[in-house]
């Protein structure tokens, strides 16, 4: 009995010093990696880009399922991923036009036609500040197949999640000191704060999505 009580004492030692991280945190869990995950990889731009992989560190930090954590952000990645590779097969070279600036077109456009598989592969690996969403729809105005772009994005997203996974339960402690010495006592504003922009983000790309849309119908009259 008594090595089931020092155990249990230890494990209510390990919570308490894992309660650093705010609970509107703890309680998005695995779900929440997901539906994030999900957003982070659409045309619905983030307030936070890279907020995935935040989540993931700081819930793999508190010593959830880290395989759960990779299986959700992955999954909802993929998911994110795909419906924007194929709105960029969809709205074909004009949805480039339309969200990837003039400077960046051409090159990216070059890239893409003649590294199709690499250049999802390494968008998809890469972390913030190297944007994800124009690579994804040159891959599907560029016809990168839809095997190939699943494949490639799916690999890419397990190898940066797992690692990141990794980070978070193998420097778990270190991780959380770090959050309850600068953010915790900011946890409620940033909870707040994030929400409202997320809320304002995802409305401004469904409106933004379906005034492209309208103005893609419109024809252009012969002059």
């Amino acid at each position: 009995m008594g090595i089931f009580q020092t155990a249990a004492a230890a494990h209510r030692h390990l919570h308490r010093h894992t309660l650093p991280i705010p609970r509107w945190l703890i309680h998005l869990g695995v779900p929440g990696v997901f539906v994030v995950s999900v957003i982070d990889a659409s045309v619905i731009p983030l307030p936070l880009p890279g907020s995935t992989d935040l989540l993931v560190l700081l819930l793999a930090a508190r010593q959830s399922v880290s395989w759960l954590l990779v299986l959700a952000a992955v999954s909802g990645s993929v998911l994110g991923g795909y419906l924007t590779w194929s709105a960029g097969k969809r709205g074909g070279e004009a949805m480039l036009e339309r969200y990837v600036p003039k400077r960046f077109r051409d090159p990216l456009s070059k890239w893409v036609k003649r590294h199709s598989v690499t250049s999802v592969a390494t968008a998809a690996i890469l972390p913030p500040p190297i944007p994800l969403l124009p690579f994804l729809l040159a891959a599907g105005a560029l016809g990168v197949s839809r095997k190939q772009f699943i494949w490639s994005f799916s690999i890419a997203r397990a190898a940066r999640y797992g690692l990141i996974a990794w980070v978070g339960a193998t420097y778990g402690r270190r991780v959380l000191r770090l959050w309850a010495q600068y953010l915790a006592g900011w946890a409620d504003v940033i909870l707040w704060v994030f929400l409202g922009l997320l809320i304002a983000a995802i409305v401004f790309g469904v409106w933004k999505y379906r005034h492209d849309q309208r103005h893609a119908r419109v024809p252009v009259s012969a002059s």
